[in-house]
């Protein structure tokens, strides 16, 4: 009863649910609220309504899992793969899955190469390159002739 009632406040956006709550919604195959978690929670619940979807086994909760896959939070987004990974309900799904996971790998690689590559670097910008003085110097020399 107490589970209904998180719910219910979780609907009110008054509250999240806990953990012990998503594994109660988990351990009796409660799907809808565990997709409802997974698209209105904050990111720790929506983590940990991705692993549950994962346990519950339901091909219907693909949808919602494919669009976590998208979250801007990493974790999440690698609990709602690892969750498509378990159901694997069809061959193309596996193939989206494997290129998300190397198109991550080769976004981290990248983004390592790019701070290396950056690490020793040195910018380079004088007082007297800069536009505001050189704009300061041509209103000075203006000033400079007689006005007429």
């Amino acid at each position: 009863m107490l589970h209904h009632f998180t719910y219910f406040l979780f609907k009110l956006n008054v509250c999240q649910p806990s953990e012990n709550t998503i594994d109660f919604w988990m351990d009796t195959k409660d799907v809808p609220k565990l997709e409802y978690a997974l698209k209105h929670g904050n990111y720790k619940t929506r983590k940990l309504a991705a692993e549950a979807l994962e346990h519950a086994g339901k091909c219907s909760s693909v949808p919602a899992l494919m669009h976590a896959i998208n979250d801007k939070v990493q974790n999440v987004s690698i609990a709602a793969l690892n969750a498509l990974e378990a159901l694997g309900c069809d061959d193309t799904l596996v193939v989206s899955i494997t290129s998300k996971r190397f198109n991550w790998v080769k976004e981290i690689r990248d983004k390592a190469v790019k701070q290396e590559a950056n690490k020793g670097k040195k910018h380079n910008i004088y007082r007297w390159e800069r536009a505001s003085k050189k704009s300061f110097e041509r209103v000075k020399e203006q000033l400079k002739r007689p006005i007429r």
